[in-house]
């Protein structure tokens, strides 16, 4: 029985179908597999498929018993759900990842430029690399922050951008996330699981560690602290327990040794910011936010958040806190401003980008505007402030009702959207009701920028679109994730 199950789950194997036109990660058209994937496929050639089952059910169950979670929000409903995972992992071979490594960490660096100088001289503006109305337009551009200087001068002390491989095989920028990026709980969790399930695998391999992460991230916000305090009070603001990332803010507080708490556990007087405990008020020196700059400062942006402090942002502007990331990033990632930052880079760094953009039509411009129109089935529409997948028109599966219903809005508020083509995202392997097949990836790495420099977190999370064809890897549309191997 053992041998008919082993030959069957060879079979299996064997049978594995790439996709035409695609870039698959683990075999090539002809089913040649790639050098740096043949001992994982070997190793799964040696495994009975029953093993392989157990495997992923004791993953399942790991994913469970630990809480690993996220919520997808349905009407006004949150639904809470055990996040998805394949237990194949995904394999990226050092030399790939370095040209990854150099190429977010030029663009964080020509970002953090932008930001710099947007909310100060407005050099890149008045020298016309960058449209006025762009930014001005920006629902993100906080005009309450201009001038506020922070400390070092850095922005974007975390990062997670979103990296895409096409159908030639070449890595491309999808998005940036310099706001509250997320998924970093999820990265280390894989990786704990696939320790679990393939101990001798990874030591096979020599992966990279990702379990350095929390260490790295304590280091920075130390090292933010005003009056460079040697013992700083460090805090995760959440927005509490119904935010669908609040696993990974609970996660990040437990590794990092520091208070998690909601904006009704501070408050702010003369000017500092101060954290209620048993023992009395405690000054809070840095804080890690996890809530959005518009709900931060009831009496500077929105007047009915219960979710901030009252004041922050004048404890901020007089350098009494550091608040991580800083405020106002969102004009930074917006994705009108996306298409233009290859321009920063060769302004700010007098560089070519290493890492190319996804090629974006600008809908207020109207030849663009009009050749989206004629090639809409062609197009991936994307509202410019919408994130986890929402307020996007994927024009290959879209009805023409969706098209025009698209078209309509986009001509109502043209600055709201951009259109980029359609990229055949990369396959790799998943384990999906007993068959090894094919589906399409992003890969999210995460960059930490501090005085002491720049650092990738040698992983990354591997989201996948669990449905057969889809490429919406977002959680939130029905998407899981896989652990990320960078070897040598």
């Amino acid at each position: 029985m053992h041998t008919v199950t082993l030959n069957l789950y060879r079979m299996l194997l064997d049978k594995y179908q790439t996709r035409t036109n695609f870039w698959d990660e683990m075999a090539l058209p002809n089913g040649e597999k790639r050098s740096h994937y043949q001992a994982i496929f070997n190793k799964l050639n040696s495994i009975d498929l029953d093993v392989i089952n157990r495997k992923e059910e004791i993953a399942r169950k790991m994913f469970m018993n630990q809480g690993i979670t996220f919520t997808i929000y349905s009407g006004d409903e949150g639904i809470e759900r055990i996040f998805p995972f394949d237990i194949i992992p995904r394999i990226i071979t050092g030399a790939e990842w370095q040209i990854i490594e150099r190429g977010t960490a030029q663009r964080l660096k020509a970002l953090n430029l932008f930001l710099q100088d947007v909310y100060h001289n407005q050099n890149i503006i008045k020298d016309g690399i960058i449209p006025l109305n762009i930014v001005a337009t920006c629902p993100h551009y906080n005009r309450e922050v201009f001038g506020i200087n922070v400390p070092f001068n850095i922005y974007v002390h975390i990062a997670g951008i979103d990296i895409v491989r096409d159908s030639d095989g070449e890595y491309y920028v999808l998005e940036d996330n310099l706001r509250t990026p997320s998924g970093v709980s999820y990265m280390m969790e894989n990786r704990d699981v696939t320790k679990s399930i393939f101990p001798e695998l990874m030591s096979e391999y020599n992966v990279r560690r990702v379990s350095d992460y929390p260490l790295e991230l304590k280091k920075i916000l130390v090292s933010l602290a005003p009056k460079q305090n040697q013992n700083p009070c460090i805090v995760i603001l959440t927005p509490g327990i119904f935010n669908s990332a609040y696993y990974e803010h609970t996660f990040l507080a437990r590794y990092m040794g520091v208070e998690l708490v909601e904006g009704r556990d501070l408050v702010v007087d003369n000017h500092t910011v101060y954290m209620k405990t048993t023992n009395g008020l405690k000054r809070v020196d840095v804080i890690y936010r996890r809530v959005d700059d518009e709900y931060l400062d009831p009496l500077v942006f929105n007047p009915n958040s219960l979710l901030g402090v009252p004041g922050l942002l004048a404890a901020y502007r007089k350098g009494n806190v550091a608040i991580v990331n800083a405020l106002g990033n969102g004009v930074a990632d917006d994705k009108a401003i996306y298409s233009y930052v290859p321009d920063m880079i060769r302004y700010y760094l007098n560089e070519s980008p290493i890492l190319k953009n996804v090629p974006t039509y600008k809908m207020e411009n109207l030849e663009e505007r009009q050749y989206v129109f004629d090639n809409m089935h062609k197009m991936v529409v994307k509202k410019t402030n919408e994130s986890g997948g929402y307020g996007m028109l994927m024009g290959e599966s879209a009805t023409s009702e969706e098209i025009e219903q698209f078209k309509n809005a986009i001509l109502k508020e043209p600055r709201s959207y951009i259109a980029q083509p359609t990229i055949k995202i990369s396959t790799v392997p998943c384990y999906m009701n007993g068959k090894l097949v094919p589906r399409h990836v992003d890969l999210r790495p995460y960059a930490l920028f501090g005085p002491d420099g720049f650092k990738l977190v040698s992983g990354g999370l591997t989201r996948v679109a669990l449905k057969e064809n889809s490429l919406v890897v977002n959680s939130s549309q029905g998407g899981g994730s896989k652990d990320t191997w960078i070897i040598d």
